[in-house]
């Protein structure tokens, strides 16, 4: 698991695959109960949700392979109050709510246990579950940017559901004897040293450059210049901050290109349903779609590494994804087979295939 805390595009994220650190956040449960029954789901996370569910339902396998099969197991934190959606084991104690034929599943609630922002992707009764608040509470700035924000989390689940995905990341011996996940934060990469900083800030410019639209063709300088500077970003990194760095940008980062991609699917190609645009707040997938492409150009141009440490992986390794879509469209076809990195995309002075 990953666990993301706050960046200049989202609320707290939080991911982390150890169920003791995890206990170790909870908060003091409150009575779930109201006159002794079961509190309904409020509305309009009922409406989010189940909007999710249909925009990931479309796009299927559109987007990622094999995304259609993986099960988007769902605790949503709402008041004092957790719901879980399209769980098959919830846990004991707590109550069932029948099904709810909007949502596609049976929901059962509990008292609180989570923090009410949180927005990760962890094992919750041994599933991979995306635990998260409401859209006022994860700051969400809209409707559709939440719905794409939990797409996110569900993409995660899908990372994680590759064969023997936590096997393979214990064996790339970065955890250095923690057992709780907080490697995946705290993982001391240099991000003070002078080197690193100067070859992450040429290779993010040059990055940010070869994005621009007058590279899109690929045929000028912009992309091989690109290619050189991760070359020598690369070259300034120890091999385990070099592997820290592919696995944060290959896990984290395309994420983040995910939920781009989610926005300009839905953009294309998707029809809200009346009771979501009505949600206070709405903006069109198309308007968010621009907002986070804008904003991953942004984060490559302002991020400092010292400062924002391993939140510059998230702008980093979409903007690799986004560059990959261009120069080398068939990259996502051994995306899950090169587990933890993207290097081998871009092997070849001038990928064009």
């Amino acid at each position: 698991m990953t666990w993301h805390e706050k960046s200049p595009m989202r609320g707290t994220r939080l991911n982390l695959a150890a169920a003791a650190l995890l206990a170790s956040a909870w908060l003091p449960a409150s009575s779930a109960a109201d006159n002794g029954r079961p509190p309904a789901m409020p509305d309009g996370d009922r409406i989010r949700l189940a909007e999710a569910y249909r925009l990931a339902a479309e796009i299927g396998d559109g987007i990622w392979p094999g995304w259609r099969r993986v099960p988007f197991a769902t605790v949503l934190v709402a008041g004092e109050n957790e719901y879980f959606v399209r769980h098959p084991h919830p846990p004991a104690g707590a109550a069932s709510l029948n099904r709810d034929d909007l949502l596609g599943s049976e929901v059962f609630v509990r008292p609180r246990t989570f923090s009410p922002g949180f927005l990760a992707t962890f094992p919750v009764e041994g599933i991979s579950t995306v635990v998260v608040g409401t859209a006022e509470a994860t700051g969400s700035k809209s409707p559709a940017d939440w719905v794409v924000t939990l797409l996110h989390e569900h993409f995660h689940q899908l990372q994680e559901a590759q064969p023997e995905f936590y096997e393979k990341t214990a064996a790339l011996g970065l955890a250095r004897g923690d057992t709780t996940g907080m490697w995946m934060l705290n993982f001391p990469f240099a991000y003070d040293a002078p080197p690193v900083q100067a070859a992450y800030a040429a290779a993010a410019a040059a990055l940010r450059q070869a994005l621009e639209p007058e590279s899109e063709s690929g045929a000028d300088a912009a992309v091989p210049a690109y290619v050189k500077r991760r070359a020598a970003l690369r070259a300034a990194l120890s091999e385990d901050d070099r592997k820290y760095m592919d696995f944060q940008v290959w896990k984290e980062g395309v994420a983040r290109y995910t939920q781009l991609r989610v926005a300009r699917w839905a953009a294309e190609r998707y029809r809200p349903t009346a009771a979501f645009a009505a949600l206070p707040g709405y903006v069109p997938f198309d308007s968010l779609a621009r907002d986070l492409e804008k904003a991953i150009s942004t984060e490559l141009a302002e991020q400092n590494l010292s400062e924002a440490k391993r939140v510059v992986f998230y702008p980093y390794g979409a903007a690799e994804a986004l560059l990959l879509d261009r120069v080398r469209p068939s990259w996502r076809e051994r995306y899950f087979k090169d587990l933890f990195t993207l290097d081998p995309a871009f092997e070849n002075e001038s990928p064009s295939k």
